[in-house]
């Protein structure tokens, strides 16, 4: 889930550093990559690579070889409050990693307050009780730390911060402070002046750039109102502007609260130690009611093609597909992530070769499952070279689905998609900031902060008969949104929808 944005990248480092390893098998070269990357959290070496009995043949798929051994680690607790406290032990490095996930997003906004989730995520750093107006940031740079941030999505809002090991006490303080004593704090001013803020980034990334509000578009066409995804994380301008603070407080009272989230805490700890300062900063902080966040699946199942025509002042015309697809983590997920490297990772894959490459008609192809809590969607994205058709492309991508549908993938480029879908499990983990980040991710997501075993065998598991069946099952092509955007000059940048049909 969420980990393939840079997936060509990473395929391509992954294979240039398997190259220096002709002789031992593909997934016996991703254990010994994980052995670097997350140290100790290696739990074996597979024999492959230890003492080969014959040569591997480098075509060797992946399932061929040992599994991967590899493991992340962790101690889970809950104080009395409810809040999870989830504690990762790693000495190399002299740092530690706060990271704070509230199990709220936009799904679980209100009728007409969109963007409430993503306004909250900016008003928690302007300060808390003990904790004056624009310090936050300042507290923490002068402890040295990095990677001070927060995000939202659709399905959580999350803070983080890598300090030096002997600055966690600090982390552990502000982090405290915002969760039990932001509304002593926030005031019209403070409220004021963050809607404006968010306000200027919906301007800035959606409605002023390119293509901005095609994904808006596309989320209303296969969502129905009442979904949890119909809405984009920014907010509408309409919504933000009626919002008032004693709205914003009553979100707030009811997501942000300890039996709400969860703490990891990663890197150079003692975790009797640990465990100590986080009941003494966390422990006083009163449970909350029930939040109850949205969390049952609501996959949605298209039954005819939808065509949406939009308009932008734009120099290239685009085409995108959608497909309503299993959640993240569900049967299929992971074979649509192998579907997708198939038809566009890299420039021999089967749409860039024909699109980009032989008939010279697109800028770029890419392909992905955009995996998410309660339903996900599989995009195709061509973007026409200028004064190409669309209705062409359309019917080059219809005919790869369809050959992949008929016959499966190769073997060769099952390898290719298992190797890019286990760098980008495993190379990332170097950071202990993504550690922390994971283990809350499969919290949530999995609910086991231990899912990566079970994370990494999903891919290891891919076979040309399952990405076959994947592309066969969920890519019907009577069962989609077909969205074109064509160049038009005085339309708005961000698009103009012009309707939607059958």
């Amino acid at each position: 889930m969420a980990m393939r944005s840079s997936h060509a990248n990473a395929n391509e480092a992954l294979e240039s550093q398997l190259a220096l390893w002709p002789r031992v098998a593909t997934g016996a070269k991703i254990a010994v990559a994980a052995a670097v990357a997350i140290g100790a959290t290696l739990s074996t070496v597979p024999p492959a690579f230890a003492a080969p009995a014959t040569p591997a043949s480098p075509a060797t798929p992946v399932s061929e070889s040992p599994p991967l051994q590899v493991d992340l680690p962790f101690e889970k607790v809950t104080l009395e409050n409810g809040l999870e406290v989830i504690l990762h032990e790693d000495h190399r490095t002299p740092v530690v990693s706060v990271c704070v996930w509230y199990h709220v997003g936009s799904k679980d906004e209100a009728p007409h307050r969109n963007g409430f989730a993503h306004l909250f995520e900016h008003m928690m750093f302007q300060g808390s009780k003990n904790v004056a107006e624009d310090t936050y940031f300042k507290y923490l740079e002068q402890a040295g730390a990095s990677g001070v941030n927060g995000s939202t999505s659709s399905d959580r809002t999350n803070y983080y911060e890598t300090v030096p090991a002997n600055q966690l006490a600090l982390a552990l303080w502000l982090e405290s402070d915002r969760m039990g004593s932001l509304l002593d704090h926030a005031n019209e001013e403070t409220f004021a002046s963050q809607r404006n803020v968010v306000k200027n980034e919906r301007r800035q990334n959606y409605e002023n750039a390119p293509y901005g509000l095609v994904r808006q578009f596309i989320n209303s066409a296969i969502y129905p109102e009442n979904h949890p995804y119909h809405r984009l994380t920014i907010g509408s301008a309409e919504d933000l502007d009626a919002a008032r603070l004693e709205d914003v407080k009553g979100f707030f009272r009811r997501y942000y609260v300890p039996n709400n989230a969860t703490l990891v805490v990663a890197g150079d700890i003692d975790r009797a130690s640990a465990k100590a300062l986080i009941d003494k900063y966390f422990g006083t902080i009163a449970r909350g009611a029930d939040a109850k966040p949205v969390t049952s699946p609501e996959v949605v199942v298209l039954k005819q093609e939808t065509r949406l025509d939009v308009e932008a002042d734009v120099e290239l015309a685009r085409l995108q597909i959608t497909w309503a697809t299993p959640q993240g983590f569900a049967p299929g997920d992971a074979d649509l992530d192998g579907v997708a490297d198939v038809l566009t990772s890299g420039k021999s894959s089967r749409l860039y070769k024909r699109l980009v490459y032989d008939l010279q008609i697109a800028q770029d192809v890419s392909a992905h499952q955009g995996s998410g809590f309660l339903a996900s969607t599989f995009d195709v994205s061509v973007t026409l070279k200028k004064g190409k058709s669309p209705a062409q492309a359309l019917t080059i991508v219809d005919e790869e689905i369809a050959k992949l549908v008929k016959t499966p993938p190769t073997n060769d480029e099952v390898e290719r998609a298992r190797i890019g879908a286990l760098t980008g499990l495993i190379f990332p983990l170097e950071s202990v900031s993504a550690r922390a980040e994971r283990l809350n991710s499969y919290n949530q997501f999995a609910h086991d902060p231990g899912f990566l075993k079970r994370d990494i065998a999903r891919y290891e598991n891919l076979t040309p008969a399952t990405v076959q069946k994947a592309a066969a099952t969920y890519l019907p092509k009577g069962a989609r949104i077909v969205t074109v955007v064509t160049p038009t000059k005085g339309a708005p940048r961000a698009g103009r929808l012009l309707g939607g049909g059958t």
